[in-house]
């Protein structure tokens, strides 16, 4: 029902989130149809504030949205001349030949991009076919209509800490559409509500995260490679923990250097942002970063679950895009081409729908289009890497996974048919009774860096009087439980130090920073107890990417 104290605005579509999905979405919807009323909400302080990603861009779907980006001048300038694969030892390395790898695994021919200015790019292209974009809009609540979503709350600012209307309280609008496209990327609050009112994820196996965490460094010119893509895997994470790292030369002397941990680790003492500092030592990286400096550092979560894990996808009135729906190739570490791609494909199937006087149904050929076409042929060839490594660890897996795909890649078969996933993120994790506490070496300060330093470099910034976005279900379950059970995983996955245990003349009592936060979502993933909900603040907060 509608608020009355709320205006409402009605579009014939409404797009939560500015990344690649929507912004495909946007541009697609106008290409098809003009005179189509599209709003864009960003809860960013602007397109690309909150877009981090690697990224070596596949422009598949670019290609599709903009056949001659080029000539427009799209952002999509360094293209990839070397591909490097290292296994690492704590001590040295040993490079694995590109010859072995199927062909889907080659970065030739794709472009290192920062994402965030292709965003920005891209929201250009929309506004100038006059899509109505709204950066700094928060989308804190969905309207539903009997069973159809009909639209979403946005712009709500102003509330005191404990929830109350302030003296600058603004209630926000209704922005009300015949679809709702849900592109909030990872675990966004929305997606998250639509998943569970919904039962989208009955039939399909649970999805699965990485954390992902990157800085930008400007380098010694002499060693400077622009197109040069290195990828890394074995140390310093061991059996501790699957993952690896990426190191991309860009241009203006600067290299992206980024570390990905896989959230299923038991363990509950791994740290997985001193594991990104650790490997920064590594001979093969403190050469490349020794006399430079670093200007930038962020992190959010990466949807892993491939295609095993891909929702329902539609339900009346609304649908999930790209990272909402969980389209990352995991093998290839790329998915803003699927979605782009899913962006069309949504856009086109809405399109469709309003003209044959369809609004508010299912796009179910949406739901078609990705589950046969262009996405699915992207990610059903790559879906047992991702189980094979949880299951059996780094080794085994590439030569299994390898197998897989050569096979799936030759004929579109998997030989090893579908393997599951089994527990969520949060359920891997282990009880601290069963592991030893890892001892992390210092921040020297030069290559590595505590985690509040870096944080400065994200920008991120939170009016502090509003209530918290991190919302715990039980107050009392961080001391009660998660710290005699799991020593408080909390203090060691946030990338952002937003969560600490402080020992008070009363005892421990768990402490909530929240505006340190960088919107990575890794605390609504893997806390053991599930009990903490990631909310959006006021819009415009968080953090302010340059260049990411």
């Amino acid at each position: 029902m509608t608020d009355m104290t709320r205006e409402s605005m009605e579009y014939d579509v409404v797009i939560v989130g500015g990344g690649p999905a929507g912004l495909s979405a946007a541009i697609r919807l106008k290409q098809i149809k003009p005179e189509l009323s599209v709003v864009l909400l960003e809860k960013g302080s602007e397109i690309g504030a909150h877009i981090l990603s690697g990224a070596v861009l596949d422009t598949a779907g670019l290609n599709k949205l903009i056949p001659d980006w080029k000539e427009k001048g799209a952002p999509v300038e360094t293209e990839v001349t070397e591909d490097n694969f290292y296994i690492l030892g704590e001590g040295g390395q040993m490079r694995v030949p590109n010859w072995p790898m199927p062909p889907l695994m080659s970065n030739h021919g794709k472009y290192i991009v920062s994402m965030g200015n292709v965003c920005r790019w891209l929201a250009e292209q929309a506004e100038a076919l006059e899509v109505e974009i709204f950066p700094g809009m928060a989308c804190s609540q969905l309207v539903y209509e009997g069973d159809r979503v009909a639209g979403v709350v946005a712009g709500e600012m102003g509330l005191e800490a404990d929830g109350s209307p302030g003296p600058q309280y603004e209630p926000g609008m209704e922005l009300r559409g015949k679809y709702v496209l849900i592109a909030e990327g990872v675990r966004g609050s929305l997606a998250k509500e639509l998943i569970g009112k919904y039962d989208l994820s009955a039939g399909h196996e649970p999805q699965k995260f990485g954390l992902g965490m990157k800085e930008i460094w400007e380098i010694d010119p002499a060693k400077a490679k622009p197109g040069t893509v290195t990828h890394t895997m074995g140390w310093p994470l061991g059996k501790n923990a699957g993952g690896g790292s990426f190191i991309y030369h860009i241009g203006g002397n600067q290299v992206v250097v980024g570390f990905v941990v896989h959230l299923n680790y038991a363990n509950p003492y791994v740290f997985p942002y001193m594991e990104f500092q650790r490997f920064k030592h590594h001979p093969l990286v403190a050469d490349l970063l020794e006399g430079g400096k670093r200007v930038a550092y962020g992190a959010r979560a990466i949807s892993e679950g491939g295609w095993q894990s891909i929702p329902k996808m539609t339900v009346p009135g609304a649908a999930l895009l790209g990272c909402s729906a969980g389209l990352v190739n995991v093998p290839r570490i790329k998915g803003n081409h699927n979605a782009m791609l899913s962006g069309i494909a949504a856009a086109e199937a809405a399109a469709a729908a309003i003209a044959e006087g369809r609004e508010g149904d299912e796009l179910t050929g949406y739901e078609a289009e990705v589950r046969s076409g262009e996405i699915a042929r992207d990610l059903k060839p790559v879906r047992n890497v991702k189980p094979l490594w949880s299951r059996l660890g780094l080794t085994a897996s590439l030569a299994l996974g390898g197998f897989d795909m050569w096979v799936a890649n030759l004929t579109g078969w998997n030989p090893m048919g579908t393997w599951k996933h089994g527990k969520t993120d949060a359920e891997a994790t282990g009880k601290a009774a069963d592991f030893k506490p890892i001892d992390y070496p210092r921040p020297d300060g030069k290559l590595s860096f505590d985690r509040l330093t870096n944080v400065s470099f994200s920008f991120t910034n939170h009016e502090e009087s509003q209530p918290c976005h991190l919302r715990l279900k039980d107050a009392s379950i961080p001391i009660s439980v998660n710290l005699p059970q799991y020593a408080e995983p909390a203090q060691r996955y946030c990338p952002a130090g937003v969560y600490e245990v402080l020992e008070g003349e009363d005892g421990p009592r768990f402490q909530i920073n929240f505006q340190n936060c960088v919107h990575c979502k890794t605390c609504d993933i893997k806390d053991p107890s599930q009990n903490i909900n990631w909310t959006t603040p006021q819009g415009g907060d968080g953090p302010n990417y340059p260049n990411m």
